[in-house]
């Protein structure tokens, strides 16, 4: 713990400083706006950041952000659950482009369609309740992961990478400017031996977006695909389960433009969404026992903005039709709506804006809900902002939770949707060098889903427990200097968090009480010669059952001309831990790495 009382004395020393976020307008809220003007709790991870960082996946990215649970079976973002300020990994909605990517099935895959970095602008992460904002799974927050835009060059990027359990990692993006279209194509291959017995993976990423008409009002074409082969040696059920095997695959399409006149601007999107997993329990014997599991989302989205004397008003609907096809769990379909209404007011010379709104959802299996809620926001000066909000959230139970039979885990179709109301109060302090953002948060849940048993020997039944209150708060620091003409960067993250199961006579809990109290995150990323940068990352945890860990990543990148070499080395001092499942992450290794740029 004395690490916690050091690092927290250092926030007085370190006030936050990214690259200069002002500039940046945040789209993933359905008003856009200014980094610096939103009352909401908004990380944003930028092209350098993700450039400089000693991660080569999202995942690995992830990790990086105070508050972020992200938790591996595996290396590589294999099999990865994501958790927002200790919520389950159901209950935080992932967005490409703003296309909800989230999975009827269960939330195990949300990281599945995770995207390539090599094709990423930025990473915009909500923290708090966002159902007003999304609709339903955006129960303790979003991740939004922004595509690059249209490009004005044309190269072809060539990347190859090896390293520890014979990872062998190819690539290539080929960018290319026309009259009237741009083009960025990406694939990529990853595969790797593993780090212990049937650990092995074998990935495959295709990427395509296109851009028409860009002269005049563009139109954009996305088109994404995901392959993962894995042995799952202990992910699911026991420890003691060592020759599971899993393939999966996600694909999104989606078309959308951006229409605007003086007041109005029109955003419509079409996308469809597959997900594909098939498991098996012994690999060498796939007759024993299989699942498959398919599931289709198609939709229609149109978000809008008026822009009048009174303010802002946001207002669309998104409609999509999801079907299911599952040898465990059945053929199933549902039908959603989502409308959203929400007006932002400003008052006192734009000192004081207060934005009511409400998300009404109508799921054919679970009839409509509500979502209301508020953000309030006051500028002091210039670079000093206090906010608040507070919200009404929900969650429909997956599939998986209503209607899954396993011989360690069962369904239940009885369950009822989970429900919360959130609160948070911050204040940010924003400049050219500095930023510095400190919040309270406060969540009570009911009928939260959750598997749980009272023996150890029970099967994981999925029920809901009565209550959870998680209080909590969350306190972000950086600055960013020069030194000899070149830029360094210190970021600091502390996310503390207390969980209160209210009566519950549970004895096991596999998800929900086993969130990370304390979570520490600090990278420095420096520059002191002209062609060599380098980045170290540091991060501590402990959770609810008080087991804690330290883990140090870095990453050093030489550059000549079009050619880059680097090199990343993770967990270096050889920490023993584990993130979820008792899976045991690897201890030290490396993955070099040769890039060239043919432009």
């Amino acid at each position: 713990m004395k690490y916690l009382y050091i690092y927290t004395l250092l926030i007085t020393c370190f006030i936050f400083g990214q690259q200069k976020l002002d500039s940046v307008l945040i789209t993933s809220t359905r008003i856009d706006l200014p980094f610096k003007k939103d009352s909401r709790t908004i990380t944003v991870i930028t092209a350098q950041e993700i450039k400089n960082s000693a991660a080569s996946t999202v995942v690995n990215l992830l990790q990086q952000v105070a508050g972020i649970d992200v938790r591996q079976r595996g290396t590589n973002g294999m099999q990865a659950d994501l958790y927002i300020r200790g919520g389950s990994f159901d209950q935080t909605l992932l967005l490409i482009d703003g296309i909800k990517v989230e999975d009827s099935q269960t939330g195990h895959h949300t990281l599945n369609i995770a995207l390539p970095i090599e094709v990423i602008e930025r990473i915009e992460i909500i923290k708090g309740a966002a159902a007003r904002v999304f609709g339903q799974n955006a129960f303790t927050g979003a991740i939004n992961i922004v595509t690059k835009k249209a490009t004005t060059t044309n190269a072809v990027i060539l990347k190859s990478e090896a390293g520890s359990f014979y990872q062998k990692n190819v690539g290539i993006t080929v960018t290319s400017s026309l009259e009237k279209s741009s083009h960025i194509v990406h694939y990529s291959r990853n595969l790797s031996d593993g780090y212990r017995y049937n650990t092995d993976f074998d990935n495959q990423n295709y990427f395509v977006k296109i851009t028409f008409n860009k002269n005049k009002t563009p139109i954009n074409l996305l088109a994404t695909f995901s392959e993962r082969k894995f042995g799952a040696n202990g992910f699911y059920a026991s420890p003691a389960y060592i020759d599971q095997y899993e393939e999966t695959q996600a694909s999104l399409i989606g078309l959308s433009t951006t229409y605007k006149t003086d007041k109005f601007t029109w955003k419509p999107k079409l996308y469809w969404k597959r997900n594909q997993d098939m498991y098996v329990f012994v690999r060498s014997n796939p007759s024993l026992y299989r699942n498959l599991h398919i599931s289709n989302k198609m939709g229609a989205m149109v978000n809008a903005s008026y822009k009048s004397n009174l303010g802002i008003t946001g207002f669309g609907v998104d409609i999509a039709k999801i079907y299911l096809s599952s040898n465990n769990l059945g053929a199933k379909n549902r039908f959603m709506t989502t409308f959203f209404l929400e007006h932002r007011f400003v008052f006192l010379n734009d000192k004081l804006d207060i934005t009511p709104g409400i998300s009404l959802n109508y799921f054919s299996d679970f009839k409509f809900h509500a979502f209301p809620g508020i953000d309030l926001g006051y500028q002091l000066n210039d670079k000093i902002k206090v906010y608040a909000n507070m919200g009404y959230t929900y969650r429909i139970p997956t599939y998986t939770d209503l209607f899954y039979t396993s011989p360690t885990t069962l369904g239940d179709e009885n369950l009822e949707p989970e429900e919360a109301i959130t609160e948070e109060i911050g204040v940010k302090y924003n400049s050219g060098k500095f930023n510095f953002s400190a919040v309270f948060f406060n969540k009570d849940a009911s009928n939260l889903i959750d598997y749980a048993k009272n023996n150890i020997t029970d099967k994981w039944q999925a029920t809901n427990i009565q209550k959870l209150n998680t209080l909590g708060y969350e306190v972000n620091a950086s600055y960013k200097y020069n030194m000899n003409d070149y830029s360094q960067r210190l970021s600091f993250g502390y996310t503390f968090l207390e969980d209160d199961l209210k009566t519950s006579n549970i004895n096991f809990s596999r998800y929900s009480i086993n969130s990370l109290k304390h979570h520490i995150t600090t990278t420095y990323s420096s520059q002191f010669f002209k062609n060599i940068k380098q980045s170290i990352t540091y991060k501590f945890a402990e959770r609810n059952n008080q087991k804690s860990y330290n883990t140090i990543d870095a990453k050093l990148t030489y550059t000549l001309n079009s050619l880059e070499i680097s090199a990343i080395a993770n967990n270096i001092f050889n920490t023993e831990y584990t993130e979820t499942s008792l899976v045991p992450m690897p201890k030290g290794n490396v993955l070099f790495g040769l890039k060239y740029n043919f432009k």
